[in-house]
């Protein structure tokens, strides 16, 4: 059963609850005693319990009037600060941001991005949260993110996006590998080799285009694809020296510089470009993400992540 309890009568009920005594109580809210009586009783009957004891000598508080007592400061408080949130929420700033972001942005990207917000909105809190790239645009469209940053996302109706980071794939693969030796390496190569990708599913666009890069090479490539593989686990299987894990050279130099013995390498002949873009949701016209959109930008900027630099 809903029962409706506005916050002005809550507020009556502490004053009485903390002076125990009407009159007191009505000169500290600047109303008539009688009215606050009113209220009171109404207040009852709408809960069904007496929340005073009223003698001519005493005002004392029921059992249920101490809980409500306990309880009541609690709801007023949360009540007072979701009005301060969604006003500051309108005008953008002390607001948290859900950032959805895909595994192969959680180092330089990610952290690059993240110390850009710090400085240029410090009253933004941003929770950032790891998913697939093709997992994001749909929670953006659905209200779970506010924004995203995905590898080669599909487009979507109800989600904006724009171009990030453009860079190449390299090769990351152990140092004792036969092709470590080499400080490029032709597509052609990886014809006999098998490679460790994510699941085409968790980035359809970006699977396809390495893919389609093999074949422009003249193979169909064997490729061993993990539905959920935690990065530690693949960096592991590249050590033993048999296979060959493509991905985005930011990630993979980072995945090189933590991992001893595994190396990278430039892939070419032809080059396989990774595209990340920065997503929000197309009718949210919330300040606090048009401000984060906007950082974004100027982080992909100062950063020379695109091979033709916005202006």
């Amino acid at each position: 059963m809903s029962i409706d309890v506005s916050p002005r009568v809550l507020r009556y009920f502490m004053a009485v609850a903390e002076e125990l005594h009407f009159g007191r109580a009505a000169t500290r809210l600047y109303i008539a005693q009688p009215s606050l009586s009113h209220q009171i009783r109404k207040l009852e009957e709408t809960l069904g319990t007496p929340l005073f004891v009223r003698s001519s000598r005493s005002v004392q508080l029921t059992a249920a009037g101490r809980t409500l007592a306990r309880e009541a400061p609690k709801a007023l408080a949360a009540l007072e600060q979701a009005v301060q949130l969604t006003r500051l929420a309108g005008a953008g700033i002390a607001t948290t941001i859900r950032l959805g972001y895909t595994p192969v942005t959680s180092f330089d990207t990610l952290t690059a991005l993240l110390d850009t917000l710090r400085e240029d909105h410090p009253d933004v809190l941003v929770d950032a949260r790891e998913f697939f790239s093709a997992e994001i645009p749909e929670r953006l469209r659905a209200g779970d993110l506010d924004a995203g940053l995905a590898l080669s996302p599909q487009p979507l109706d109800g989600v904006n996006g724009e171009l990030l980071r453009e860079e190449p794939v390299s090769a990351v693969l152990s140092a004792r590998h036969r092709l470590a030796d080499a400080p490029r390496i032709p597509v052609t190569a990886l014809r006999d080799e098998t490679l460790l990708l994510f699941a085409r599913h968790h980035a359809p666009a970006y699977y396809d285009a390495i893919v389609a890069a093999c074949h422009e090479a003249g193979f169909s490539p064997d490729i061993c694809a993990f539905d959920e593989p935690p990065v530690n686990a693949m960096l592991a299987r590249l050590s033993s020296g048999r296979e060959v894990s493509l991905a985005p050279t930011s990630f993979a130099e980072h995945a090189a510089k933590t991992s001893p013995g595994i190396v990278v390498r430039d892939v070419v002949d032809p080059l396989i470009m990774a595209e990340l873009s920065v997503l929000w949701p197309a009718n949210d016209p919330s300040p606090a993400i048009a401000s984060v959109v906007d950082t974004a930008r100027r982080c992909a900027e100062r950063n020379k992540w695109l091979r033709n630099p916005m202006t």
